[in-house]
């Protein structure tokens, strides 16, 4: 499994930006291998952060490969002060239960396992 997180601040998001943005999110969730996602707010910084969960990484190239992600990438000062992403593998996820999340439940292949204690 991989995460892509998006971090960015805001400069000033028009009706043609949530056209673009609502569309990206729309493709991403119809690729196989698209798991879900979650984002903050950083009040203090003011700056937001959404990580993006994929079953594999030729999922998550389809999506960076879309045109329509390729013109919002080329156009991203317009509507940005600022971005920065990481994309990782993840090794590990675990928890009570209590929250939702994207990965609740999922496992990892046992030779992926770096940790007894996931």
């Amino acid at each position: 499994m991989y995460t892509a997180t998006f971090t960015f601040e805001k400069r000033e998001f028009d009706d043609e930006f949530h056209a673009i943005d609502n569309e990206i999110a729309r493709i991403a969730k119809s690729i196989p291998g698209y798991l879900g996602e979650e984002g903050w707010t950083n009040t203090p910084t003011g700056l937001v952060s959404t990580v993006y969960y994929w079953e594999t990484l030729d999922a998550l190239e389809a999506l960076i490969k879309h045109p329509l992600h390729v013109v919002a990438k080329q156009r991203q000062a317009q509507w940005l002060n600022g971005y920065q992403v990481v994309i990782a593998e993840v090794l590990c996820s675990y928890g009570d239960g209590r929250i939702a999340h994207p990965l609740a439940g999922a496992t990892l292949p046992a030779k992926r396992r770096p940790f007894r204690s996931c």
